[in-house]
């Protein structure tokens, strides 16, 4: 076969040096469409730019591909030869990125108790889509979502996010008065949240849900006891050390023979929410958990 120069001028040092992915896109859509401009409509680039990709890859592989003619779309034969090739490239390059695709799990951050029938059905729209999750528990999901070492946290503590963050409540939670068996308060009746106000409180600082601000009108001069995690406050709070504020479903998932869980008709409620990347744009994987979440 008789290898068909470039075109006088042309250095084959000029731009890149090996053929990447973009090129063979651009030349199969090129061949494809058989004009230049529905190609770099259909790449979604500019006319001028697809002819310096097509101009690229000649000097890469340094011989002509298409033929230089106003009356017909041609290939000479090295450019049908390359076609060939570069629809077979292509195509196993996808179909490999597919099935790791599928095989990757989007790993969802959280400190406690999950909302179960969310999770659940979550879990069920996700896997029949093809997705996969995968649960870790971590103290602090909102630190471990910034350094990425999760795709999407589960907290319920109600702040202010960093602005490369997105988020959005995706239940709401009753709230129940956490006492220790040995407390005054664990045979108490008729109990408001405005009667709780005073009362020294345990906080956990990083994933809990209640603190002073969760009184309208607290006692600033209320003890405050300060823990990192639902096992370290749960423990505090059986030791008598102070009252605490927990959604109901610890209650049923988290029972400790230290401590009594009472309804307070007036407490306010509180919200399951979900964080993730939003800058940069999150992965596929993550848009499509989203998507059913």
């Amino acid at each position: 076969m008789e290898v068909r120069p470039l075109p006088d001028g042309a250095d084959p040092q000029d731009g890149p040096t090996n053929i990447e992915l973009r090129h063979l896109r651009a030349y199969v859509a090129l061949c494809e469409e058989a004009n230049y401009t529905r190609a770099a409509a259909a790449l979604h680039l500019s006319q001028p730019a697809l002819t310096r990709t097509i101009q690229q890859l000649e000097r890469i592989v340094e011989c002509r591909l298409i033929e230089r003619t106003s009356r017909r779309f041609a290939l000479t034969d090295e450019g049908a030869e390359l076609l060939t090739h570069a629809r077979r490239v292509l195509a196993d390059v996808d179909t490999v990125a597919a099935r790791l695709r599928a095989r990757s799990a989007v790993e969802i951050g959280f400190a406690w108790l999950l909302p179960t029938s969310w999770l659940a059905a979550t879990r069920r729209r996700y896997e029949a889509a093809g997705g996969r999750l995968t649960l870790r528990r971590v103290d602090d999901p909102l630190a471990a979502l910034d350094v990425r070492a999760i795709d999407i946290a589960i907290y319920r503590k109600a702040i202010r996010l960093p602005s490369h963050f997105d988020s959005r409540v995706i239940a709401t939670e009753r709230r129940l008065l956490a006492v220790s068996v040995h407390s005054p308060l664990a045979t108490a009746t008729d109990l408001r949240w405005a009667d709780l106000a005073g009362y020294p409180l345990v906080v956990n600082v990083v994933s809990g849900t209640t603190h002073a601000g969760s009184w309208d009108e607290g006692d600033p001069d209320r003890p405050i006891i300060t823990c990192r995690n639902f096992d370290e406050w749960i423990e505090l709070v059986a030791a008598d050390r102070g009252i605490g504020g927990v959604p109901d479903l610890a209650r049923s998932r988290a029972p400790h023979p230290g401590v009594v869980y009472l309804d307070i008709p007036d407490a306010p409620p509180s919200h399951v929410y979900l964080a993730w990347h939003a800058k940069p744009e999150p992965s596929r994987a993550v848009r499509r958990f989203l998507g059913v979440a």
